[in-house]
């Protein structure tokens, strides 16, 4: 089914020039002179090699169909991520070639997640857009700091980096946007 460029997101499966391929890095790029466009780096699906294109902003591109299942991630092992399929139970184990090392940081145990398998084999694991996490190392705040909108880096649970507004103190718990791993908010107990 052919769809806007602009709608393909990570782990989609697009198939161009005959081949399909699992999109890693999509990024909506609008520079400052010129049309906008979307650079898609990409895995093929069957063959493992890589792909870097770049399209127009509007352009369209064949969308593959692709089975999706609500997942439970269980644990990390030297075989891969394994998962449990909520409706039947059965387990599955993708590998490091399938989920992108930035999107496996913020795995948590139980964490709900959609397994998309393309004729039977896994494709690619869409995260929830936020995860929750309380920050355990964080730089004191320099006095008269706060006055402008600057940010200071931190440490949250699984020791992710992220950058955080000035007041944030060790044991906050934020919420991170899990697509580009930036703060969002403190986490509404």
């Amino acid at each position: 089914m052919k769809v806007p460029v602009n709608s393909i997101r990570a782990g989609n499966v697009i198939e161009y020039n005959g081949k399909l391929w699992v999109a890693a890095k999509v990024q909506h790029i609008t520079p400052g002179k010129g049309g906008a466009f979307v650079s898609i780096e990409a895995k093929a699906l069957r063959e493992g090699n890589k792909l870097q294109e770049r399209f127009r902003s509007g352009e369209m591109i064949e969308h593959v169909h692709i089975d999706e299942r609500e997942c439970t991630f269980l644990f990390k092992d030297d075989n891969g991520y394994t998962f449990m399929d909520k409706e039947n139970f059965e387990q599955l184990t993708i590998g490091n070639d399938v989920l992108d090392p930035d999107q496996a940081r913020w795995l948590q145990d139980g964490m709900e997640v959609v397994v998309s398998t393309y004729e039977g084999t896994p494709v690619g694991v869409e995260l929830p857009k936020t995860v929750t996490l309380a920050v355990t190392e964080a730089d004191a705040v320099v006095k008269g700091q706060t006055a402008s909108s600057s940010y200071k880096p931190a440490v949250v649970e699984g020791g992710i980096r992220v950058m955080v507004p000035p007041h944030i103190a060790v044991g906050t718990k934020l919420v991170i946007n899990t697509e580009d791993g930036s703060y969002m908010e403190r986490a509404k107990d």
